[in-house]
Order: structure tokens, then sequence, then C-alpha cells
């Protein structure tokens, strides 16, 4: 995955590259915090035994392949958003490759998330709060933001998986401390620098009190 995030409109443009990308050669584009980030996922919803027709959220969907995983693992009742109109376009090719009609897919700003979102189950983010995390305008007030869109999104007693490389375990509790509380930090690859080991990815589950 990327160290760097870009913002706003080279979001935008980033995933026009890719679109065209997928159009040339049919390549999806970069998966964000690799394979294992996905495989991670699934693997707990399985193990918790999560019923396949529990409404399962993408935010930030970017190229839409986490969803397509979910739908190969029999995930049925499936929604990724993005606020980048490129994003989705690619999603809905990548989407119309593999024959998963039975995703959807929709242009929308998490920090003001239309009416119709709403009752989600599940909700998954790989590198989107991250990304609003580093917005140089106001970062701390789209943080807060973010953590209200996730509250009126999600059920009550739902779960959220979130996998981030800018924030640590502590750090994420404290963001999402109104509202949620942990259930579990999921392994993830670690790193040595310095004589010192850590984490240069954080995945947590959360669930909506």
């Amino acid at each position: 995955f990327s160290p760097f995030f870009p913002l706003d409109s080279s979001w935008d443009a980033a995933y026009e590259r890719e679109l065209q990308t997928f159009q040339d050669i049919g390549d999806t584009g970069e998966i964000w915090f690799g394979e294992e980030s996905m495989v991670r996922i699934i693997r707990w919803l399985e193990k918790h035994k999560v019923p396949l027709d529990s409404s399962v959220l993408d935010i930030g969907t970017g190229n839409g392949v986490l969803l397509v995983e979910l739908a190969k693992s029999g995930y049925m009742n499936l929604t990724g958003i993005d606020y980048s109109p490129s994003a989705i376009q690619l999603s809905e090719k990548v989407r119309e490759k593999e024959g998963m009609s039975n995703i959807k897919l929709k242009v929308e700003d998490f920090l003001a998330p239309s009416a119709e979102l709403s009752g989600f189950d599940i909700c998954i983010d790989k590198g989107t709060f991250d990304a609003i995390s580093l917005d140089p305008s106001d970062a701390v007030g789209k943080r807060k933001l973010y953590v209200g869109s996730l509250c009126r999104v999600l059920k009550p007693e739902g779960f959220f998986l979130i996998t981030s490389c800018n924030w640590t375990k502590e750090e994420l509790l404290n963001e999402f401390r109104e509202g949620f509380e942990i259930l579990e930090e999921l392994p993830t690859p670690k790193f040595c620098f310095g004589g010192r080991i850590g984490n240069s990815v954080t995945a947590l589950v959360f669930q909506r009190k």
C-alpha cells in the first residue's frame, strides 16, 4: 500500500488512471494493505459466523475488490461507497468483469452521508479514515464527522472493522471511544527497526454500543 495519501481531486485523478489501466489491460489496480488484509477481514467474519445475508458497507471502496472477495465468500448484501466518481466507475467495471451483480455501488461522501445510507450490520474501512486524518483542512473536525457518520449508518451492536497504517491501537481506541467498544485486535505483519518490533498496520474490530 502507499505510505502517503493523495487528497481531494488527486484521488479522482489516481482512480482515472487506474480506470484507464483496467480498460486497457484488465488490471484492477492497487489493493490497499495487500491481499492479506482482505483475507484477515473475511476470516474474522467467517470465524464469528456472521450471517451471509448481513448488510455490509465498504467505506471508501476504491476498486471494489474487497466486495468482490466478500461476494465470492458467499456474502450477498454488499454496498460500496466512495466520494471519487472515477473509483465507483472502476469498481463497477470490476464488478461487471467478475459477474457480481448483487454488489451495490454509489458515489457518497461519508462525512455527509445520504439518508438511505443506514442500518448496516457491518462497516469496513481500509485506509479511508487514514486519508481523512491527513486532510490539511480541519482533520480533527473531519475525524469527528466520520465517527458521527459511522454511528448513523451502523446498527447498534453492529461491527466496525478498521485497518490503518497511521494510527496505533491506543489512538484508534481514543478516536472511537464515543459510541464504540473494542472487541478484538487482529494480527497484522510486524516489522523491526533499530531493534524495536512494531506493527506497521493496525487492524481492530469495534462494536457499536
